[in-house]
């Protein structure tokens, strides 16, 4: 007797889940419950028939469909990002439902009942389990048949060992800024201007709405954050309700590397040179880890212009100054020669250093982008020279009583590069400050993680009032 005729073709595969669904599920199940179901039935399941898919199977938080067109089974995945987005918006954010998106062309196994099996199926689900949240990962070969046929831009991930499958695949991330339903308002905006010694500085708008400032921080690169896993979900959520105003500080990025001052006083000044190209009147300021300081000092300075004032993971006196002993203090001066010696160099041992410090906690991929992020964002004697400064010069302690400005202190409790009796000397020293303490040890905000969610939602609140 012939064996059953097993039944194959070359089909589009788009799976999806949905990210934290166990959480969402504990936090509030029926809700939940009904949330999904509706986003089902008056979204999901109309997009996926207006592009001439069918649904395959449905799991308690996700779905695996098969479309007769890649570049159905992409648009429909985009609008389904994009529905969904709409649709939870007004949520707090630790509530709303996310979906993580894989869309490949490949061979499947049809079975009798309707399921299909397959390396086409696996590698769908296996780059929808590695994409953002809310983001949509898709293979080389689908990319290959999109490309130029949606108005949609691509990220090059480069090849990913997936889970259970023998080669690599490479993989092309779509861009969820340029292709959201506000990509007029997310599209980045780079001018430069002088400052008051001749340095160009470059400085960057992006989104709409109340105008953001965010004070330059260690490591920035205006363009190249954007792609990195380490940075480009903060600046989304920042721009998505605000007009964000931000901009490399001097020798870094995409301002001048070659200069000569690099003092804590001059990093003030160019804060006051970049809000006054922007033209902005009165703002919320918000600082970050080294940003911290330079905030507290134009606050003081202008307190007529800042409304709020953010600190975050920061400090009051640099490195080098609250050094207890010889030891720390050597300790201090061997980091920069190293800075000086291995922070250009492709392999990125020296780099790790403080890579291990800054994201303790990050995935490989994480990991590899901040070391290349610190590469890319300036030179080694830059990158010497501003830690030296920035540990020797900083001390803003007198500055803090005489903030006025409504103010919201953050620290993660754990932070493995500012310790949090940083962050308490900060909130202790400025007159009606709001301490907040968030879980982790990540020194940077990695998407998904806790401490991530916690900071928006109350920077949200914060800015409310």
């Amino acid at each position: 007797m012939a064996a059953p005729r097993v039944e194959r073709r070359l089909t589009a595969v788009l799976a999806a889940d949905i990210v934290g669904y166990s959480r969402l599920m504990e936090r509030d199940e029926p809700g939940t419950h009904e949330r999904v179901q509706v986003l089902r039935k008056q979204l999901i399941e109309p997009l996926i028939a207006e592009h001439r898919g069918h649904i395959v199977k449905l799991t308690g938080d996700g779905a695996l469909c098969e479309f007769q067109s890649v570049v159905d089974a992409v648009a429909c995945a985009m609008q389904i990002q994009q529905g969904t987005s709409e649709r939870e918006r007004d949520l707090p954010e630790e509530e709303r439902i996310h979906f993580r998106i894989g869309v490949n062309v490949g061979d499947i196994i049809v079975d009798p009942d309707g399921d299909i099996y397959g390396d086409g199926v696996n590698i769908a689900a296996r780059l929808e389990a590695i994409a953002e949240s809310g983001g949509i990962c898709i293979s080389r070969q689908a990319y290959d048949q999109v490309v130029g046929k949606v108005a949609l831009g691509f990220r090059q991930l480069g090849l990913k060992k997936l889970k259970n499958i023998a080669k690599p695949v490479e993989v092309f991330a779509v861009d969820a800024v340029s292709a959201s339903p506000s990509a007029g308002k997310m599209k980045q905006e780079i001018y430069y201007c002088r400052a008051p010694d001749g340095v160009r500085i470059a400085w960057a708008k992006v989104g709409s709405g109340q105008p953001l400032v965010k004070t330059a921080n260690w490591m920035s690169h205006l363009e190249f954050d954007w792609e990195s896993p380490i940075w480009r979900h903060v600046l989304r959520r920042l721009a998505g309700d605000h007009t964000l105003i931000r901009y490399d500080q001097r020798g870094m990025g995409l301002s001048d590397w070659d200069v000569s001052d690099v003092s804590f006083k001059t990093r003030v000044s160019d804060l006051e040179t970049i809000i006054n190209a922007a033209g902005i009147q009165r703002f919320p300021l918000l600082g970050m880890s080294g940003g911290c300081p330079i905030s507290i000092a134009y606050a003081v300075r202008h307190p007529e212009r800042v409304s709020h004032l953010v600190l975050c993971g920061g400090y009051a006196v640099g490195g080098l100054r609250r050094a207890r002993d010889d030891a720390e203090r050597e300790n201090f001066f061997a980091l920069q020669t190293l800075m000086r010696s291995g922070w250009g160099q492709e392999n990125p041992a020296f780099r790790q250093i403080f890579t291990s410090q800054l994201i303790p906690g990050g995935s490989k991929e994480q990991i590899d982008w901040l070391n290349e992020l610190q590469r890319r964002t300036t030179s080694p004697d830059c990158a010497a020279r501003i830690f030296l400064q920035s540990g020797a010069e900083t001390d803003v302690t007198e500055l803090l009583p005489q903030v006025t400005a409504p103010t919201l202190v953050m620290h993660v409790r754990e932070d493995a590069a500012m310790p949090f009796q940083l962050g308490q000397q900060i909130a202790a020293g400025i007159p009606g400050a709001q301490f907040v303490v968030l879980q982790g040890q990540n020194h940077m905000f990695l998407e998904g993680e806790p401490a991530t969610d916690r900071f928006f939602e109350e920077l949200k609140i914060f800015l409310s009032k």
